[in-house]
């Protein structure tokens, strides 16, 4: 039986894609992701999850990695429509990922708060029956879905480290970061907008650039 594990990463920053990855291999193949070590990607450091992809990508069957990019989040999150925003274009974006893998069963890291709300939402695009397991920190649960942790993970931080050499070091981009927070304000300062790797529909987003709004016009 050939299962699949999809998951995302990049979820809370501001700065960045959102990157989903999907791996399948065959259920008797399970144990040699334990074996290697494999396990949710934000306890491994950045060396050991590079090392691990390439050791997922050796024993999966295939593998399916999709990057969102914050303009995409943005038209999401605006959209206004209830049930319609980054969780409902995550349940897409995981169908879109399923439907190429094509597995038995695919488990998947709900982002939903309701599990089974998430489920229905991917189910309703596939085009072929396949049974979804669809729980919270299945990453934690699940080898195959931790696997899938980490190909998101790498993927996400060499596309964080290209941008850093284009725009400089932001740190992170995790809200949670006072360099990406100070980035975002200094950007602001110099800039009439956002560049394109800024999700300006984040909450901290806006209010930077309220916050700097306010400044200017008292210059003025």
């Amino acid at each position: 039986m050939l299962v699949a594990g999809i998951d995302e990463a990049g979820r809370g920053c501001v700065i960045g894609p959102l990157v989903i990855a999907g791996v399948s291999l065959r259920e008797d193949r399970i144990h040699v992701l334990v074996s290697l070590g494999v396990r949710d990607s934000k306890i491994l450091s950045p060396k050991k999850r590079e090392s691990l992809a390439l050791e997922i990508n050796r024993e999966a069957e295939s593998w399916y990695i999709v990057k969102i990019a914050p303009k995409e989040i943005d038209k999401a999150v605006d959209s206004g429509r209830k049930l319609h925003k980054l969780n409902r274009l995550e349940a897409k974006t995981m169908t879109q990922v399923i439907d190429v893998l094509r597995p038995d069963v695919a488990y998947v890291d709900a982002a939903d708060v309701f599990e089974d709300r998430f489920k229905q939402h991917i189910q309703e695009g596939l085009s072929f029956k396949v049974r979804i397991i669809s729980e919270h920190k299945a990453d934690k649960t699940y080898p195959v879905v931790s696997a899938a942790s980490i190909l998101a993970k790498v993927e996400r931080d060499r596309v964080i480290a290209d941008l850093r050499c284009e725009y400089g070091d932001f740190g992170s981009g995790y809200l949670a970061d006072p360099k990406t927070i100070l980035f975002l304000k200094s950007w602001l300062k110099c800039n009439r907008d956002y560049p394109d790797c800024v999700r300006k529909s984040w909450k901290p987003a806006k209010k930077v650039r309220s916050e700097i709004d306010a400044v200017q016009k008292k210059l003025v």
